[in-house]
């Protein structure tokens, strides 16, 4: 194959610069992790233990073979994307998660030393459903109570 610039492409093949890439949003990357997590949903994986009470450089360092989170790791497209290691630290910073978040994902305090892969991956696609606003749970709230 003969390497061509750029350039030449453009005169002779339709290329287009929308092809590349996107960056993934926060639920776009949250909803892959837990497809991959649900490629093998009896698969046990190892969680981490007792996080919350770990002091914070220890935790954010935290990793474990065989975790949920080297499972995002290993996917191609999540490095891509800027996923730097399988570490409790960079998958928060990575998924935009809170200490919370991160706690009832992969914290040994929910279901001991494994959990099923299909189990987190619930947990994952919970954490990536936005919140509803306070005002939406009040007219929610309004509305069943007016209905009874």
């Amino acid at each position: 194959m003969k390497h061509q610039s750029r350039e030449r492409l453009m005169g002779i093949a339709d290329v287009r610069e929308d092809m590349q890439e996107h960056a993934l949003t926060r639920e776009e990357r949250l909803q892959r992790w837990a497809e991959l997590l649900d490629q093998t949903p009896d698969q046990r994986l190892n969680t981490l233990f007792e996080t919350e009470f770990q002091p914070i450089s220890t935790r954010d360092s935290m990793r474990r073979e065989g975790s949920p989170l080297e499972v995002a790791f290993e996917d191609v497209l999540l490095r891509k994307q800027g996923l730097k290691d399988d570490s409790y630290g960079e998958a928060k910073r990575f998924f935009e998660l809170s200490d919370l978040e991160m706690h009832q994902l992969v914290c040994s305090c929910h279901t001991g030393e494994t959990v099923r892969s299909g189990t987190v991956a619930e947990c994952v696609r919970a954490v990536a459903e936005p919140a509803p606003s306070p005002w939406s749970m009040f007219l929610n709230a309004f509305f069943i109570f007016r209905r009874s």
